[in-house]
């Protein structure tokens, strides 16, 4: 049982009006930092209306308007997805009745954060002097409209945000697909849009106003309208190009079959196809010249394979073939920022394509933080060959992009790419170091690809723990054998608590003693002992303090700041120096337990992560193992 189907059953047997506790009917969920200049009042449908219906299936007119919002960019979302009935049949189920069964819950799906999400909404709407204030229907009593923009208000936290939205973020919202925008002027001939409109694509075209010269009665400035078909007829001027476009009719509209400037053109038509033309239902016919002078930009929802087969208007149409990831940019571990940052670029994810043959490729990255956006983007690097793992840092340093998306805060961004057979590296990133977010990547091709998500495999390169060289028993290590003897039992061995204590004695100074903790004391005796009882030698205790010197070089040279402390970003990159390839998850866990909240760690920390990696790797256990049990957070 769905939540949806849940709430109403409990509501329909207790005899109430469902209340949504997420998205209450308060001011904060109309606007939750302005002051409007007018009072809310909520009201539910039947206060709305002697006769109110969520959705009127036998009308074709369209008479949503946008109310006090002003987000017209929704509106202009919501009559794209009306034209496209089996998408907005999607969106806005149409099994809900206001009738006997009416709870006063309704259900919406809406595509949010990389998948299908279906979102609840009570029928409480604000209203103004009794009538509702933001995007309803102006001459029926349908409510979904309302209801459908209440939803999506809902998950943006207030009426109020969806006042900083967008056509192409909407667009993509209401469709699950990916959203472009192309300049009408850079389009050139035909071709480009005829290519658009073979795939599962929904093309619509607009002209912002004051942008044309021309005095037209029939195209509105701000208004999204679908492309449907592109025809070449001849005529005795030569081939000419048209193009059939069309929007919602709204109440009072009369259908224009044609819209000419060119009218001279139009005539050397022949009267029979101008007939055949004029004979349409749905849309008007203009030129492509006429259409290149009117309209400024055409944008495009471009659907894969699985979603255009809910919009029989596709059918037949070239699919989409996609490939998807979600990941993370973890901060020490995969937000690296974007190119700027050299030295830590290397460290976002990497995702590697393969294609066999050339291919037209649209790559779009969403960002899942809704109400703090970060400013987001990719590269991409074309490379000889598909890599096994990760792309080392000097490779990004000495090789040039290909392709840079532009960097945003929008909640997508796309690119359109034509790209060559060969494998090629995509690298999402946030414009700044250690911003933490979820993202989803998209990648839309016509010919099948190949894609994967490249990551270290775990291995030990070297050992880790040095061995006290030869000359060991010389005056160098006089001073430590001396404390060790204080405190050994009578085998000369010592524990973990006596191991604290020597190291609190001998150890120079409080940036080194900081390793000296009894846990790190303890990690390190379980993985020196040999026998299980917990103890170690004197000959150990000088591999130890090798070890040591060893690995206060490797943490100098990746902190060059010369503060005593260590920036997450370069854990991966000095435990490599030391003996250890660490994959992603297992880094992730790492930083999680020995990152401080600056960001850094302490010599101590990164001790500690040594010691535990060397039992980890030494207990020769499976990559899911070694990063979910041996390195466990405690």
């Amino acid at each position: 049982m769905t939540d949806f189907e849940r709430i109403k059953a409990s509501c329909l047997q207790r005899q109430l009006l469902w209340e949504d506790p997420d998205f209450p009917a308060i001011q904060p969920s109309v606007f939750y930092h302005q002051v409007p200049p007018f009072t809310f009042e909520w009201k539910r449908a039947k206060e709305l209306y002697a006769n109110p219906a969520f959705l009127l299936d036998n009308s074709d007119t369209f008479d949503v308007v946008s109310g006090r919002l002003g987000d017209k960019w929704l509106l202009s979302c919501v009559r794209v997805l009306y034209l496209c009935k089996g998408l907005f049949y999607r969106v806005v189920p149409a099994d809900q009745r206001i009738d006997s069964n009416y709870a006063g819950v309704f259900r919406f799906r809406i595509w949010w954060c990389g998948q299908w999400v279906e979102v609840l909404v009570d029928d409480r709407l604000p209203t103004v002097h009794g009538k509702l204030a933001f995007m309803h229907s102006s001459h029926s009593e349908q409510l979904w409209p309302a209801l459908l923009e209440k939803a999506y208000a809902k998950m943006h936290g207030s009426y109020e945000a969806l006042k900083y939205g967008n056509l192409l973020d909407g667009l993509a919202d209401l469709t699950g697909g990916i959203t472009e925008s192309l300049a009408v002027s850079d389009m050139g001939e035909v071709g480009i849009l005829y290519n658009l409109m073979k795939t599962t694509s929904v093309v619509t075209a607009c002209c912002v106003p004051a942008s044309t010269s021309h005095n037209l009665n029939h195209i509105e400035p701000g208004v999204n309208y679908r492309i449907y078909n592109i025809e070449k007829v001849e005529s005795n001027q030569g081939s000419v190009y048209l193009i059939r476009l069309g929007r919602p009719l709204t109440p009072g509209d009369t259908h224009v079959t044609h819209v000419v400037l060119d009218q001279a053109t139009w005539n050397s038509i022949s009267l029979h196809d101008r007939e055949r033309l004029t004979s349409i239902t749905k849309g008007f016919w203009m030129l492509y010249t006429d259409f290149k002078s009117i309209f400024t930009r055409v944008e495009v929802v471009h659907l894969d394979a699985e979603t255009g087969l809910a919009e029989f208007t596709l059918n037949g149409k070239q699919k989409w073939q996609l490939k998807a990831h979600q990941g993370r940019w973890k901060k020490g571990v995969s937000a690296g920022g974007c190119r700027n940052h050299v030295n830590f670029f290397h460290m976002n994810p990497q995702i590697q394509l393969e294609l066999n043959e050339p291919d037209t490729v649209i790559i779009s990255l969403n960002q899942h933080s809704i109400m703090e956006p970060k400013v987001i983007g990719f590269s991409i690097y074309k490379i000889p060959k598909g890599l096994k793992e990760t792309a080392s840092p000097l490779f990004f340093k000495k090789t040039r992009s290909s392709i840079n998306s532009q960097y945003t805060n929008s909640r997508q961004v796309s690119e359109r790419c034509q790209l060559e057979a060969g494998a090629y590296l995509v690298i999402p990133t946030t414009f700044e170091p250690r911003q933490e977010a979820n993202f989803s990547l998209r990648v839309y091709s016509i010919n099948p690809l190949k894609m994967k998500v490249l990551d270290y495999a775990p291995q030990i390169l070297k050992a880790a723990l040095l061995k006290a060289p030869p000359g060991a028993e010389s005056s160098s290590f006089a001073q430590y054998e001396s404390q060790f003897l204080q405190l050994a039992d009578e085998h000369k061995t010592i524990n973990a608590f006596e191991l604290q204590e020597l190291l609190e004695r001998c150890l120079p100074n409080d940036y080194i003693k900081s390793c000296a903790t009894i846990e790190t004391c303890r990690q390190i005796v379980l993985s020196m002992e040999k026998d299980g009882t917990g103890r170690i030698t004197l000959s150990d205790f000088k591999d130890l303090i090798c070890s040591l010197k060893h690995w206060q070089a490797v943490f100098r040279a990746h902190a060059p700041e010369k503060m005593g402390v260590l920036r997450a970003e370069r854990l991966r990159d000095a435990l490599r120096e030391v003996g250890f390839v660490v994959p992603e998850r297992a880094l992730a866990l790492l930083v999680l337990k020995y990152m401080r909240k600056d960001g850094m760690l302490r010599f101590g920390d990164f001790v500690s992560a040594v010691v535990l990696l060397h039992r980890a790797f030494m207990a020769e256990v499976s990559f899911d193992v070694l990063t979910l049990d041996n390195i466990r957070i405690e």
